[in-house]
């Protein structure tokens, strides 16, 4: 991992951080690359995060085609949230080629988290950006 990317991920931590302690039940927060590569983290573990990573990169692609569907639509996803049961996800567009994913417990103000969640990319979106990749390193 080359230094701008370290550091990249070592500046979003303490936003991350905000976001799960503003929104009592959050579980897990990930920031990720559209070709599902875990950027950042709080609240979980390097193989959690990558997993969550590669399996929203799915869920975005999938909803980027759905979204094409509406003939007024610009084809982009938003927002995406998923019930399950033990709790909530929520996948939301972060920025050029990057996402903002959250898992919460069951208690969570589901209207508080969109709303937070919106708030955070709104502030910091030009830090939640996805740099290219140039022979599948980051540039």
């Amino acid at each position: 991992m080359n230094e701008h990317v370290t550091q990249q991920r070592l500046n979003m931590d303490w936003m991350l951080k905000d976001l799960a302690s503003s929104v009592p039940f959050t579980r897990h927060v990930v920031v990720l690359s559209a070709d599902g590569l875990c950027m950042a983290k709080y609240g979980t573990d390097t193989d959690t995060s990558d997993r969550l990573a590669a399996a929203c990169a799915g869920l975005q692609s999938l909803s980027g085609a759905v979204a094409a569907e509406f003939p007024d639509g610009d084809g982009t996803m938003r927002l995406v949230v998923i019930e399950v049961g033990g709790g909530f996800f929520y996948l939301m567009a972060a920025g050029a080629r990057a996402y903002l994913a959250v898992l919460a417990d069951d208690g969570v103000d589901a209207g508080l988290m969109g709303q937070r969640m919106r708030d955070l990319v709104a502030r910091i979106g030009q830090h939640l950006t996805s740099p290219p990749r140039a022979d599948g390193q980051v540039t």
